[in-house]
């Protein structure tokens, strides 16, 4: 299958170990058991500590609710819906600490891929310059590359095979929060 669309709420989800959140795990490749691109959106509900994942480079990025200050290493980053996605290792010590009431937020995580979480922009057209892509969207609309592909609101849209461009087109003007995902596989990893 070249292209997949997988709507958040379609995926059950699956509580933290310490309670503070869900997470819904959207796409895993290659598996589940042995992923090394693992694309999900968490619900934080309370303030605290995000488990390690040594080896693992992480993105996070605030898609709904009014922001966290994220502290990783030490250094704490105030994060809201307009923010960049924030890149940190997964061997970081990191928490959370909401700014006001529960987030649904964005994460990819990589072990031997490189990539990365973007900002899409309505109607610009972004060019991957990865193997495989994504696009995740709090709107409905749609996507145009080599072919045209509706999306759900609250929905990850991704490509197997990334193509040359792509274009996001949200169904409402003005109603366009959306981040592009990245991912190639490095040629030989630990993970191989």
């Amino acid at each position: 299958m070249n292209v997949r669309m997988i709507r958040s709420d379609d995926v059950a989800p699956q509580a933290w170990r310490n309670g503070g959140g869900f997470t819904r795990e959207l796409f895993a490749w290659p598996r589940a058991d042995v992923w090394r691109v693992r694309v999900s959106v968490a619900d934080i509900d309370a303030d605290g500590p995000f488990s390690p994942f040594p080896g693992v480079e992480r993105w996070f990025a605030v898609v709904q609710g009014d922001g966290v200050e994220l502290t990783v290493a030490g250094t704490t980053h105030r994060l809201t819906t307009a923010s960049a996605p924030l890149r940190f290792g997964g061997d970081e010590p990191a928490s959370c600490r909401l700014v006001q009431g529960p987030t649904r937020d964005l994460n990819l995580m990589l072990r031997g891929v490189r990539g990365g979480v973007f900002r899409a922009e309505a109607g610009q057209p972004w060019r991957p310059r990865a193997s495989q892509c994504g696009l995740f969207t709090t709107a409905e609309g749609r996507c145009v590359g080599d072919a045209e592909h509706r999306v759900a609101a609250g929905g990850l849209l991704w490509f197997d095979v990334a193509p040359a461009s792509l274009v996001f087109l949200p169904a409402h003007e003005g109603d366009a929060a959306a981040w592009w995902l990245a991912a190639t596989p490095q040629e030989r990893t630990a993970w191989a």
